[in-house]
């Protein structure tokens, strides 16, 4: 029979979340592996936000997405857990005679004896404004994915959205462009803080009921026209640079077919124990769904423990489900180490 490196756990995704669930899964003294299709550790908060402020981790008033990510980095990898970047997975196979899954990638076969799916929503695209001009500018102005604020200074902003990234990037742009305009077709829906701020702030508003109809230029960006829907009022603005962001398509792609019930591209879990329907399959984070969920960091990290929790007893049944304080728990951890030596 073939030898394979089997872990105790294998998680699916490397944002804030799967990062959290493999530094406790080291601490819990489970050997662990990361699966991610990105190329670098970070998730959606890497690849799309990173000068993004975050508010809703215990411990920061408020910080930048790239810099709660290499602390995030730092802490998951801290515990032994081996990062594989650049794999998406595929599929999921249980092997009865050998007691353990076989995840298959893109790129290779893994072997886990348990699975933690942090995969936050997904594969996600951003979705596309629909408006004459708009593509012809792509990458000329018009951005969906704000890598640096600085691109911004001393230019004249528009952004269109009503959701906490449209609102706070309009917060962080602001101060460095020369001229920021918010447009929006309804009401907005970020935290009611964010919005306060946003009333507070020398953001030109322009909602509801206002859609960019045209953005225009030559071999740049320079103006967008905006319109209200219900007046046909029109508004032309000098712009270099149109922010779009009125969200994202999720999908969770091949994970739809390994079995686990799906209700609206999440997957339904049972919060006590952050178990799916199948035999040592967990889940946390933001690809979850349960009565009462809420979609955070927070949160996420929280159910995260829970999913560790239950894997190791999943692995060894008559293992502690509650391994204590964190500084006990290291402190074993250390001693093991010692002895091994």
């Amino acid at each position: 029979m073939t030898q394979h490196d089997v872990f105790d756990t294998t998680i699916i995704g490397g944002g804030p979340v799967g990062l959290f669930a493999a530094f406790y899964a080291g601490m819990r003294g489970l050997k662990t592996k990361i699966i991610d299709s990105l190329p670098e550790l970070g998730g959606q908060l890497i690849a799309v936000y990173p000068e993004k402020y975050i508010y809703d981790v215990a411990g920061f008033p408020k910080v930048l997405a790239k810099d709660y990510v290499k602390g995030a980095v730092e802490q998951g990898l801290s515990t032994g857990a081996v990062p594989c970047l650049g794999e998406t997975a595929q599929s999921l196979e249980w092997l009865p005679e050998a007691g353990y899954y076989r995840l298959t990638t893109d790129k290779a076969d893994h072997y886990t004896r348990t699975v933690i799916i942090c995969a936050g929503v997904g594969s996600f695209e951003p979705k596309r404004l629909e408006a004459p001009g708009v593509r012809e500018f792509e990458g000329r102005g018009v951005t969906y994915l704000v890598r640096s604020l600085e691109e911004f200074r001393d230019k004249d902003v528009v952004i269109v959205g009503g959701g906490d990234s449209a609102v706070d990037w309009a917060l962080a742009v602001h101060p460095l462009a020369r001229s920021t305009t918010l447009v929006h077709r309804s009401k907005f829906r970020a935290h009611e803080r964010s919005v306060q701020q946003l009333h507070d702030s020398p953001v030109a508003l322009y909602y509801p009921f206002y859609e960019v109809k045209e953005v225009r230029g030559n071999a740049w960006l320079e103006e967008v026209v905006v319109h209200q829907t219900r007046t046909g009022e029109e508004h032309v603005f000098p712009a270099q640079a149109l922010i779009v962001a009125i969200g994202f398509a999720a999908d969770l792609g091949p994970l739809k077919t390994w079995g686990l019930t799906i209700e609206r591209n999440s997957i339904v879990v049972d919060p006590r124990t952050m178990a799916t329907g199948l035999p040592g399959v967990f889940a946390a984070g933001d690809v979850v769904t349960y009565p009462g969920k809420f979609k955070l960091i927070a949160t996420g990290v929280a159910e995260a423990i829970t999913a560790v929790n239950h894997a190791v007893v999943h692995l060894d049944p008559s293992a502690r489900l509650d391994a204590g304080h964190s500084t006990n728990v290291m402190e074993k951890r250390e001693r093991t180490a010692v002895s091994a030596d």
